[in-house]
């Protein structure tokens, strides 16, 4: 066991069990397949069982699981078992684990360190610690954060006003990451945290000493109700960031109307931005209102046929009302007026409306039609829609004739199925990769607004 080992496959999810299958483990009840793999290098399952443990008040096994790791020294090990220890009251011993890999040299060691000092009383302490690198943007960051508990607020503050006069010749090499825009937010933070909010709103100002922190300023004028100044900076704001702090604020003091009205004023009663369009639709859907969330996506999908995302957000939308054949008939236009075969990664988005109007089996037969039907990208779909009929065994067997590439979901099911033996071995046969994309991902995958949209 070596750091650079745990590191990479930490990194790549290869060559390991990843934690959602650990996750998946415990909630099936194999709990003794993680203790057991907790002691053979498997870092997920170590962390996991060292936390049960430690929840069930066996905090000194828990500390011996984790001892291999940390012996290598590796630095997310040593954060690991140092948020355990501040969550089991033992600080001390969390601070002195710390301040050995600090001592030897680890860049992330620092910050965590005075953080930790900073959290159990002892901020003056981390304060002097990170004076030295306030030029640094992390530790700039950690320093304006500690310097309230510390009583040192007018120190940092003389220092970030220094740094406000720099001028950046050479971003980030020669003011290492503390840029005037970001001296400017730290120090505008140290002015609220004082009660002086009219200063640290001129700070951030576009007519003040900086044109950025717009997101900063947004959410400080949302923060402190001066709704006015909000709804003006939303007016001229072309960010969008004032117009998202500003439909925020409403929808949480319960004016729903407000919000909406808020983004339509932005971008128009439907908004032609996608992002914007999004964000309304959101607001819509989590409010009941999904019909009208349908007809700002659609406008976004039909004069942007081929963005996946789009679709993906707008098939969903479809779902959720119950409406799955005017999904269908609306992506079926798309297809027409795209006039070509759909490529899988767009025909695929159709697949969960056609099982909710003509069953899964149809669904299947009409993806393994598309040309792009065998291919082991679409294999994890097809094997979505036959376990999520509680056709687990099925799905298995499509996923195994594409077990390299589709290892995690494989072993998903079949430790679902109790074959946790067969699942161990279908990871240690997947080859490590330098590098790759998160577990569970796949190729073609809508992006992160596709996953926020799946929540609503």
């Amino acid at each position: 066991m070596d750091a650079t080992d745990l590191e990479r496959r930490a990194r790549t999810r290869s060559g390991c069990i990843p934690p959602e299958l650990v996750t998946r483990l415990l909630d099936r009840g194999r709990a003794d397949v993680v203790a057991q793999h907790a002691g053979r290098g498997e870092w997920f399952c170590a962390q996991a069982w060292a936390r049960s443990l430690g929840e069930r008040g066996r905090q000194e096994e828990a500390s011996e699981v984790l001892a291999p790791y940390l012996a290598t020294g590796w630095w997310t090990a040593v954060e690991a078992a140092a948020e355990l220890l501040e969550d089991w009251g033992r600080a001390e011993e969390a601070i002195e684990i710390t301040r050995v890999r600090m001592t030897a040299g680890h860049p992330m060691a620092l910050e965590s360190y005075a953080r930790l000092l900073a959290r159990h009383g002892r901020a003056g302490e981390a304060f002097t610690l990170l004076l030295p690198h306030v030029r640094e943007r992390a530790l700039a960051v950690a320093l304006v954060d500690v310097a309230g508990a510390a009583r040192r607020d007018e120190e940092a503050a003389a220092l970030l006003t220094a740094r406000t006069e720099h001028r950046c010749s050479d971003f980030p090499w020669c003011c290492r990451g503390l840029d005037r825009d970001t001296a400017v937010g730290l120090l505008a933070t140290i002015r609220e945290r004082q009660g002086r909010t009219d200063e640290a709103i001129a700070l951030l100002s576009p007519g003040g000493p900086t044109l950025g922190n717009r997101e900063q300023l947004a959410a400080l004028l949302a923060r402190h109700g001066r709704l006015d100044e909000l709804r003006a900076m939303a007016a001229a704001d072309d960010t969008r960031c004032a117009v998202r702090q500003l439909a925020r604020y409403l929808e949480e003091q319960g004016d729903v109307e407000g919000a909406i009205a808020a983004h339509r004023r932005a971008g128009g009663p439907v908004p032609r931005d996608p992002d914007a369009a999004f964000e309304l639709a959101r607001l819509l859907a989590r409010h009941g209102r999904g019909n009208e969330a349908i007809d700002v996506m659609g406008v976004q999908a039909d004069s942007r046929k081929e963005d996946d995302w789009i679709l993906h957000v707008l098939s969903q939308l479809y779902l959720a009302e119950g409406r799955p054949a005017d999904g269908l008939a609306h992506l079926d236009a798309l297809a027409a007026a795209r006039r070509g075969e759909e490529e899988w990664e767009l025909y695929r988005i159709r697949l969960p409306l056609i099982a909710a109007r003509d069953g899964v089996d149809e669904a299947i037969a009409r993806a393994r039609s598309h040309p792009g039907g065998g291919t082991s990208s679409a294999a994890p779909h097809i094997a979505d829609l036959l376990a999520g009929a509680g056709r687990t065994e099925e799905a298995v067997a499509v996923l195994a004739e594409h077990a390299s590439a589709n290892s995690h979901d494989l072993a998903g099911y079949l430790i679902d199925l109790g074959r946790v033996e067969e699942a161990l071995a279908v990871l240690r046969s997947r080859s490590p990769r330098p590098s790759g994309p998160p577990a569970g991902a796949r190729d073609g995958d809508p992006p992160f607004r596709f996953a926020a949209a799946d929540r609503w």
